[in-house]
């Protein structure tokens, strides 16, 4: 056997070895096969000399898959002795049917008949050759016949030209006339009635000189009116129902649906058997081989040879498809779906019918062996193929699907493998499921052989492969997810999983091996770049985690157990922190995730990403331990202990706004805090958050994030004294947001403006320059900057007053009495009736 191909593989294993010589004197002719069980096939084989030679053949378990000759009987043709039972073939039984060759056999297992053509006469043979032999008589001279073959009924019409739909939609007198004209003829043929019965399966085209002849074999199981006389009702007869005007020399012939396809020295035509008109396909070259027609079961499409090249047709004689193009000129054509079969010379050549690519090489006879045959089963999908020399007869049983994937990756054939599996696929022949488990089997083999890129893109072909599956790559065994990997070693051509780092190192261990053996002049099967060009551990175990970080992160979004996403989060974090993706191990815990704390926080805090940690905790809603965290951050920062992170983020103007590590601490801490109800956590942590930045504090204490709101007296109580625009802006927000009518509130909101705007007014006061208009606005211009609020106090203050009608006026204004605030003093008086004090406060 020799596979040149870079896509050959092991189709067809040699099955049996029948030597011709023990049971015919003269070399063979033709051949046939047909499959009368899942274990059993027979083989029929016509010689020179007339002669119908029948064996048995078992198939069964590949029938031990090892050549075997079939023993010639002692009186041939007798019966095989006792030994014949335990042999692959078993010579059954020899039919002579005169002197001539046996030049076609068709085998027509409905009827349980084998079909004979021998010196230009047909005979009916039953399959086991258990009964006498019947000559019909209807013709002489038949040098050609082919069985109709049907796509489906919708797609062929009756010989008469009368499909259903045509019956159906004909006129009354037609129907009528069709009914009861038992007399109509077809080119002055008498012809059946086409509406007492249905066209039955063996209907067959028999070309005798120039003449087409169409005919159906009836038997008493098929025929529903036993008055015709043509009828033999135990074996069965020819009907003739129609003939068509042929052309002369026909060597070839098949029929599908409507279309006759004929071949001659010439070249191939086409007739039509509804209406008997011809054409002509394409002519040959003047020099060329015999013509050879295959009519391909599975798909329903006609093969064509032309010397080499195969052209596919439809029933139409339309080339489909690209043409194929064979290393040799075949001497016979056969069918193994998906597959076509070619021999010629004692070589059996296997072709891809879609790729048109060589999958199988062998020899089945050495050279000058003579023509040889191949035949196949009935349909063209068995497992059977026989192959004949004129004197040997060699039986091949197809190999499983599985085990040819089996062979093509343990070659390492990976491409191949795949490409089979879509390719059986496609043929209706392999599940979707096979597809996604072959990929998940490529995938580790390629994974042990360090090609983690190529591994992980088959990983996630699989539709079936699970996640958990890689886990042992990951993390050592035991661990929390080991009950959760699927005890499946797929075919076992892998070793068992282990964790990367020991995968690499085995690999690493296998390639120094491999660059040995290659100076010692012996072939591995470690890949070529590795044994050129060495990669080092830590670029392998770099590759190996980005890549299963990669499935893991494809991972994420499928449907999965939450056992496995805890899994597949926790390893993806630990993923992350083995290369130290901060971005991605941040962005991780901070997203909605199934990491399991116990397993990371140990982790994460001795390697010191807190920030990762402080996300985690609260993703998982441990506010109290993840703000610790941003506290001791803020602290750190602010000490100088850690290098403190800068963060650019881009404003509304355009400009950038720089935030440090202490403020981003802060941020953070806030975003928890925002969403908490918990008040003395709340309170806690106001502080240092308040010092950092009090837009945040205020942030905080206002929040409508949180389902109960805190309350207001512990709130005022916990902010500091000196923290006066923060109080400021809680009770702000207490009395015009919350619509708080407590006159106490309102009271002090009233008294902390009073007194900041008299501090403000003493501060813009009290300048050395008192003359130098820029220098107090811009004294005003930076405190205003450090303000929370955008509008002066006063004003604020003002606004207020002249507002609320909530607060004691008489104590704000003991407050300012005293002060230069007297537009404030004026609204205090209004508001306590003393309109003289107003009016003379209005007149100064």
């Amino acid at each position: 056997m020799a596979n040149s191909d870079p896509s050959a593989r092991t189709v067809l294993e040699p099955l049996s070895n029948i030597d011709l010589s023990s049971y015919s004197g003269t070399s063979l002719r033709s051949l046939a096969i047909s499959s009368i069980s899942d274990s059993q096939s027979l083989i029929y084989v016509g010689t020179f000399s007339g002669s119908v030679l029948l064996f048995s053949i078992n198939t069964g378990d590949k029938a031990t898959a090892t050549t075997t000759t079939a023993a010639a009987p002692k009186d041939a043709p007798a019966a095989l002795d006792s030994d014949a039972s335990i042999k692959n073939v078993s010579f059954l039984r020899s039919i002579s049917l005169g002197d001539s060759p046996i030049e076609t056999m068709l085998v027509l297992p409905e009827i349980g008949k084998l079909l004979v053509l021998c010196d230009g006469s047909l005979f009916l043979v039953d399959t086991l050759s258990s009964h006498s032999v019947k000559k019909l008589s209807f013709a002489k001279g038949v040098c050609a016949i082919a069985k109709r073959i049907r796509s489906s009924e919708l797609e062929s019409t009756s010989l008469l030209g009368i499909s259903v739909n045509t019956l159906e939609s004909s006129s009354a007198s037609q129907r009528i006339l069709l009914k009861f004209g038992g007399g109509i003829r077809a080119n002055g043929v008498k012809t059946k009635e086409p509406l007492q019965r249905s066209e039955g399966n063996n209907v067959f085209a028999v070309v005798i000189g120039k003449r087409l002849v169409l005919v159906e074999l009836v038997s008493g199981t098929n025929r529903l009116g036993k008055t015709d006389r043509d009828v033999d009702s135990s074996s069965g007869s020819f009907v003739i129902l129609k003939e068509i005007h042929c052309i002369d020399g026909v060597k070839t012939i098949a029929w599908l649906n409507d279309s006759i396809i004929v071949g001659t020295i010439n070249g191939y035509s086409l007739f039509s058997c509804v209406t008997g008109q011809s054409g002509v396909i394409f002519s040959l070259p003047d020099i060329s081989s015999r013509p050879q027609l295959k009519l391909l079961m599975k798909e329903k499409k006609v093969l064509m040879l032309v010397d080499n090249v195969g052209i596919v047709v439809n029933e139409h004689g339309q080339p489909v498809g690209g043409s194929l193009v064979f290393r040799i000129s075949p001497d016979s054509v056969g069918e193994l779906s998906p597959y076509i079969v070619l021999v010629r010379n004692g070589k059996m050549e296997l072709y891809n019918k879609r790729s048109g690519s060589c999958i199988q090489t062998l020899t089945c006879g050495g050279e000058g062996v003579g023509p040889c045959i191949v035949a196949n089963e009935e349909g063209g999908i068995g497992k059977l193929v026989a192959v004949a020399s004129p004197t040997k007869v060699i039986c091949y049983c197809k190999v499983s699907s599985e085990e040819q994937i089996k062979d093509l990756l343990r070659k390492k054939n990976f491409k191949e493998a795949i490409s089979l599996v879509e390719e059986l696929e496609y043929e209706g022949e392999m599940s979707n499921e096979m597809l996604s488990f072959v990929h998940a089997q490529v995938g580790f083999l390629l994974l042990f052989d360090l090609h983690f890129e190529e591994a992980v893109n088959h990983f996630l072909q699989s539709e079936t492969m699970l996640p958990s599956e890689v886990f042992p790559f990951i993390m050592r065994d035991p661990n929390r997810w080991s009950l959760l990997v699927p005890r499946n070693r797929y075919w076992g051509l892998h070793p068992p999983p282990a964790p990367l780092e020991d995968v690499v190192d085995d690999g690493l261990l296998a390639i120094q091996r491999a660059i040995f053996l290659r100076k010692a002049g012996v072939d591995t099967a470690v890949d070529d770049d590795f044994v050129l060009n060495p990669p080092t551990r830590s670029n392998l175990l770099e590759s190996a985690i980005k890549n299963i970080i990669r499935y893991l992160e494809v991972s994420r979004e499928k449907e999965l157990t939450l056992s496995v996403q805890e899994g597949v989060d926790t390893l993806l974090m630990y993923l992350y922190r083995a290369l130290n993706r901060v971005d991605d191990m941040e962005r991780l815990a901070s997203s909605e995730n199934s990491c399991i704390v116990e397993e990371l926080e140990t982790l994460l805090d001795d390697s010191g990403h807190l920030r990762t940690l402080a996300f985690l905790y609260a993703s998982k809603g441990m506010s109290s331990k993840a703000l610790a965290i941003w506290r001791i951050l803020a602290r750190n920062y602010s000490s100088g202990l850690w290098e403190e992170p800068v963060v650019e983020t881009d404003l509304q103007d355009g400009s950038k706004n720089i935030l440090s590590g202490r403020e981003i601490a802060a941020i953070e801490a806030s975003k928890i805090l925002e969403e908490s109800s918990d008040q003395d956590l709340v309170l806690q942590h106001l502080g240092w958050i308040a010092d950092i930045n009090p837009i945040l504090a205020v942030e905080i204490l206002t929040s409508d994030k949180r389902v109960n709101q805190l309350l207001p007296d512990a709130v005022i109580a916990a902010i500091d004294p000196r923290k006066v625009e923060i109080l400021q802006s809680y009770l702000q927000w207490l009395i015009e947001d919350q619509d708080s009518i407590d006159t106490q509130f309102h009271t002090l909101y009233a008294l902390s403006l009073a007194k900041s705007a008299i501090e403000t007014f003493e501060v813009q006061s009290v300048s050395k320059s008192p003359d130098d208009e820029r220098l107090e606005e811009a004294k005003f211009s930076d405190f205003s900057q450090k303000s929370i609020f955008q509008s002066p106090v006063r004003e604020r203050l003002q606004i207020f007053l002249l507002s609320s009608d909530l607060y004691d006026p008489e104590e704000v204004l003991d407050l300012i009495e005293g002060s230069e605030l007297w537009l404030e003093k004026a609204i205090l008086y209004r508001k306590l009736g003393q309109e003289t004090l107003v009016l003379q406060i209005l007149a100064l």
